[in-house]
């Protein structure tokens, strides 16, 4: 759900900080094996914070998390690899659509506690995000070619140079060099670092 916070957040400072935005799907998965990183939720103290954490996050960005102890298990559970490649495929044919369906998949998996890992749930995430049916079929065609594959792999390996190990991560380039930051507590720091002023979680 941080992901989530990040990109809500980020969209909503767009056009106040004047930030070219753009999303880069990666996968978690690589990352956190290339770095031996492992899920919060793996240590039992660590979940039970974190699920009280959420709740206070939630209503602070004002977005919309609810979770159980029970999501933990499914979200490790649960593999991502599919639809990350249809969202890779998606920002190689139509990139207009990478924000809106990055949202929807978002609130299936964590707001609406769906299944992601289907072609028939993808689908229906594209769906909702606006995507045609027919350009939707032919992202879904394209998972298994290597271009997307390699693609993927390529953002994935482009995050682990500047240093991701784990996600939200963002790498803001200002000043003629890139800087990392990791998760979306994160905000206001990158709005110091840019010389831009963090006006709270929902900027009027």
């Amino acid at each position: 759900p941080h992901n989530s916070f990040m990109l809500q957040v980020l969209c909503r400072y767009r056009h106040i900080w004047n930030i070219d935005l753009r999303f880069r799907p990666a996968f978690l998965g690589g990352i956190m094996q290339q770095t031996g990183n492992k899920p919060p939720a793996m240590l039992p103290k660590r979940g039970e914070y974190m699920l009280k954490d959420m709740k206070r996050m939630a209503k602070y960005y004002q977005v919309p998390v609810h979770m159980s102890a029970d999501d933990f298990k499914r979200i490790i559970g649960t593999s991502s690899l599919t639809a990350m490649r249809f969202i890779t495929a998606v920002d190689m044919t139509n990139p207009q659509y990478l924000e809106p369906l990055s949202r929807e998949f978002w609130m299936r998996f964590w707001s609406q506690h769906e299944d992601i890992s289907q072609p028939e749930d993808i689908l229906a995430v594209a769906r909702q995000a606006g995507v045609s049916a027919e350009l939707s079929q032919k992202a879904l065609e394209m998972i298994s070619s290597p271009t997307v594959k390699d693609r993927l792999k390529e953002t994935t390996a482009e995050a682990l140079k500047h240093g991701a190990f784990g996600m939200p991560a963002v790498v803001a380039h200002y000043d003629g060099k890139p800087h990392l930051f990791f998760g979306s507590d994160r905000l206001e720091l990158l709005g110091s670092v840019i010389g831009e002023k963090w006006l709270g979680p929902v900027p009027s």
